[in-house]
């Protein structure tokens, strides 16, 4: 647990922050990001050239959520909770 973070979690963390990390984390499994490209309709270019939209990192929030397994583990694994991607995703879609 981080002491500079409640609970060890970056629940507080802005919405960009937390769908780049998430983004991150998806890319970094050929077979998931595969599946997010797959599932989203997006393609590679788009995501480069949407890094700074808002709408395509909800997306990639979307992605995951829907299936709460990679929610989970990415949550997990970018030091965060998946209550608090699910609402970074709700920001991002305002």
């Amino acid at each position: 647990m981080r002491p500079d973070i409640p609970n060890g979690k970056r629940d507080g963390a802005d919405a960009v922050t937390l769908a780049l990390m998430a983004l991150g984390w998806t890319l970094a499994d050929e077979r998931r990001a595969d599946r997010l490209l797959a599932l989203t309709g997006l393609d590679a270019d788009a995501l480069r050239g949407g890094i700074d939209n808002p709408a395509i990192l909800a997306e990639v929030l979307a992605f995951l959520a829907d299936h709460e397994p990679d929610l989970i583990a990415c949550a997990d694994a970018i030091d965060s909770t998946p209550s608090a991607l699910i609402a970074a995703r709700e920001e991002l879609t305002r």
